[in-house]
């Protein structure tokens, strides 16, 4: 953390000022402007770990059929006022950083995990986002507002979306309630309209191989892949619309944008799709990108990861940026839509605890609370230090790996070639998800080739782990 630039030890001055949210903590009074909504059927869902909750949502079927979703994101600003000790903090790190085996966060776990957190069977102040979708995924009329809410049934994805697509029971808490049952599938239902029209539109199937270390007795034992499912789709879809709402919401005024630039190295995508057969268009193309990916999972799932991290690189990072009334829109290349920021993690992310102040300032009538000069900034720093998080993630994933592996070493596994380079020639165990160096044996391979592969050594230290062709 410290050599990637990261301060992770919270100053003295931030407990002085958790002792004082404590003892006088944000006043939870129904208004006009903030209507009371504990009534509503809210659920959160995420990790199975996961304390940090940031949304919670809930659905309902309109007269005509479409389907209006709520989003409640959890109002930090409520209790960490801009130019704090803790905000200051915040403003520095920018985001949580989730190393597999310790959690930093960007805010003190008192608040994170605590009184910001949308933990159930609590009232807490939110923000919400509001939007109606129709049958064909369209978004209509939406709504942004702050209010009083209470999380009735924290739910995990892997439970939820194992229900959701009828491959296992219901988890007890929605086994036990008929009408959280309908509300959830609800919610799928305004989801996958969702996600089809983003598909239509271009925005890109993708599968990474993000990995999580499954611990006992705080040692890491084994390394499991995360899938997507239903129930992590649902979160998606819901979050990309959200933050499109506020980005909309937020046009008249200075803001911070979430942008993914058209790629600059769009031929060497074409030249990628080349080589599976497929021509692509000379200028850059979302919509035919995606048909090309989704073909290639249909034909080739084993290598879809892999041919998916090659097209990530090749279209380059997201980033932040300022956006000022009448700027042209830069869009986000990835997701196919032309209006995005980041509000709905602000537990976790600085840049929507800022989008946060943003909109209450804009509902309030107020000026806002940052110039373009500190939005730059800002801007410039989330992106920095969010290159700089997957940077410590990745190296801590490798070193988790070595660590799980480091007992199967004489053993054989089915893997699958993944790169071919001047640093060497790279494979993918199929079970667990892990990748390594193949060490010998490699001559005459190419990307794609499925061998059997010996685990000869690992290296904790620096993350390696080295097979040998079987």
């Amino acid at each position: 953390m410290l050599a990637a630039g990261f301060e992770p030890n919270f100053p003295p001055a931030t407990q002085q000022q958790l002792a004082d949210i404590a003892a006088h903590p944000p006043q939870l009074t129904p208004s006009a402007k903030v209507p009371d909504l504990r009534n509503l059927l809210w659920s959160s869902i995420d990790n199975d770990t996961s304390k940090d909750l940031d949304q919670i949502e809930v659905a309902e079927r309109l007269p005509n059929g479409d389907i209006k979703v709520l989003i409640g994101i959890a109002d930090v600003d409520a209790f960490v006022p801009k130019d704090t000790p803790i905000d200051q903090h915040a403003a520095r790190e920018t985001t949580s950083v989730y190393t597999g085996v310790s959690i930093f966060p960007m805010l003190p776990n008192a608040l994170s995990t605590g009184a910001s957190s949308l933990l159930p069977d609590v009232d807490r102040p939110a923000v919400v986002t509001e939007f109606v979708v129709n049958a064909s995924g369209a978004i209509g009329s939406s709504n942004v507002y702050r209010a009083i809410v209470r999380n009735k049934a924290q739910l995990t994805y892997n439970a939820v979306g194992a229900w959701l697509e009828a491959t296992a029971a219901a988890p007890p808490k929605v086994a036990a309630s008929p009408d959280l049952q309908a509300q959830l599938k609800l919610q799928d239902e305004a989801a996958q309209a969702l996600k089809k029209l983003r598909y239509e539109h271009g925005a890109l199937n993708i599968d990474t191989n993000e990995v999580n270390a499954i611990m006992l007795n705080a040692q890491v034992i084994d390394v499991v892949k995360q899938p997507k499912n239903r129930a992590t789709e649902l979160i998606e879809d819901f979050m990309i619309a959200a933050n499109g709402v506020v980005a909309r919401l937020l046009l008249k005024v200075s803001s911070l944008r979430r942008i993914v630039k058209t790629p600059a190295h769009w031929d060497g995508i074409v030249r990628l799709a080349s080589a599976q057969g497929v021509t692509l268009p000379a200028q850059a193309d979302s919509k035919a990108l995606n048909d090309f990916l989704v073909q290639r999972k249909a034909a080739d799932p084993d290598h879809f990861a892999d041919l998916s991290l090659a097209v990530i690189k090749l279209i380059g990072p997201g980033e932040y940026v300022l956006e000022r009334p009448g700027d042209p829109e830069q869009g986000h290349f990835g997701l196919a839509v032309q209006d995005y920021t980041h509000s709905t993690a602000p537990n976790r992310r600085f840049a929507d605890v800022v989008t946060q102040r943003l909109i209450k300032a804009l509902l309030d009538g107020k000026p806002g609370p940052y110039s373009d000069t500190e939005l730059a900034a800002i801007a410039t720093n989330c992106t920095a230090k969010g290159d700089a998080a997957r940077k410590v993630e990745r190296e801590m994933s490798k070193r988790m790996s070595a660590i799980a592996m480091s007992h199967r070493v004489g053993e054989t596994f089915d893997a699958i070639v993944t790169g071919v380079t001047p640093k060497g020639t790279f494979v993918r165990v199929m079970q667990p998800h892990i990748e390594g160096l193949l060490a010998q044996g490699a001559q005459g391979l190419h990307v794609g080739d499925k061998i059997r592969a010996k685990l000869t050594r690992t290296d904790v230290q620096r993350g390696f782990i080295d097979f040998v062709k079987a």
